[in-house]
């Protein structure tokens, strides 16, 4: 097996105690590929010191601009920047290290606004640093399967997509942190669980399938009393060739911790995938049995585990996947369209912008894409 000097990694965001963050940072050295030598960690100097102390990150910068230009003229410099802040500051810091020519490791959705969407995938594009987002559930392996099986025509002419993400952690008013970014459409963007669970359900759908679809009618709530942004949408969906799909996005659903599943059928079968049990695919012929896929199983078609079955694998693991991806296309400077990037980002944006026109017009069909 080739030997690799890790890729050195800076982080903005996401600071000691930050969820993402630590989920990026596990990720990022599960398979040795990243070094985290230098952050901007948090929006005061002092936080940012502290987390960088707490976290043994060698060198601690007080603003992401600083970071961007010093860390471009060191020998030693980062070679890619992971950026786990709010939706605001994505664009910001994305623009800064792409100009300094650092590849870009950034959480979803890409920026804040379409506006900048547009902006950054023409930074992006005139760039020769990789620009990565992390829509982790697509690396999964059993996505992975679903995806080569569509593709091979396994379920036949797709005619029905069904894509859901239900959570229940704001069903009530709450002040904690990661809830007040969320719900300040200052922080989040336009979009509330459109944005934050949605455009995962959406790019999940598009990555599986490989349709993006062409219109659709979007009806958003904001179930709690105040709330700026919605916590419920259920959206319809029409594709180019009659294939017909729905997507039902919500924070506000008791009982349901992270319910991200996805369906599809055709003319000659269907799948069903559930995140709780993301080791199993589950494949039914049209007139057969149902068939039991497990990862790395009879019929598996796909890589993407380090143990083996039996010995579960989730949520860390899909992300890890999408750092070993993105260590592969640093180094040979190829991107995989396997690895979500900035037309993913700008779909996602298009997404949540096509969603919000729609609900304006009381729920009218509109295009997505233009």
């Amino acid at each position: 097996m080739e030997r690799h000097i890790p890729i050195r990694l800076g982080m903005v965001g996401g600071g000691a105690g930050a969820m993402i963050g630590n989920v990026h940072r596990i990720a990022a050295r599960l398979d040795g590929q990243f070094d985290l030598v230098a952050g901007a960690l948090s929006s005061t100097p002092e936080k940012a010191a502290a987390s960088a102390a707490e976290l043994g990150i060698a060198r601690s910068y007080d603003d992401y601009e600083t970071m961007a230009r010093d860390e471009a003229a060191r020998p030693d410099g980062i070679q890619a920047v992971s950026i786990c802040t709010p939706n605001h500051l994505h664009f910001p810091v994305a623009k800064a290290f792409l100009a300094q020519g650092i590849h870009v490791i950034c959480d979803k959705p890409m920026t804040a606004t379409l506006e900048q969407a547009r902006d950054l995938a023409d930074l992006a594009r005139a760039s020769d640093a990789l620009f990565i987002l992390t829509h982790n559930y697509s690396a999964y392996p059993q996505i992975r399967q679903a995806r080569a099986m569509i593709a091979r025509g396994d379920l036949g002419r797709i005619r029905l997509v069904q894509a859901e993400y239900a959570q229940d952690w704001l069903t009530e008013e709450t002040d904690s942190k990661q809830a007040e970014w969320r719900a300040d459409p200052a922080k989040a963007g336009a979009g509330g669980a459109i944005g934050d669970i949605g455009t995962h359900a959406f790019q999940l759908a598009r990555f599986v399938t490989g349709m993006l679809p062409e219109r659709l009618a979007a009806d958003l709530s904001s179930f709690v009393p105040g709330r700026r942004l919605d916590d419920n949408a259920h959206i319809m969906m029409r594709y180019a060739g009659g294939a017909k799909g729905m997507l039902w996005a919500s924070q506000v659903a008791p009982g349901t911790e992270n319910g991200l599943k996805l369906r599809v059928y055709g003319d000659k079968g269907g799948l069903e995938w559930v995140h709780e049990t993301p080791e199993t695919l589950w494949f039914t012929p049209f007139g057969q049995p149902t068939q039991k896929l497990r990862r790395a199983g009879p019929g598996s078609v796909v890589e993407g585990s380090r143990v083996p079955p039996g010995h579960p694998e989730g949520y860390l693991e899909g992300f890890a996947n999408l750092y070993a991806e993105a260590a592969a296309a640093i180094r040979s400077g190829t991107h995989p369209d396997t690895l979500p990037g900035i037309e993913d980002g700008l779909e996602g944006l298009y997404f949540i912008d096509a969603c919000i026109r729609s609900n304006d017009a009381d729920a009218a069909w509109v295009q997505v894409m233009p």
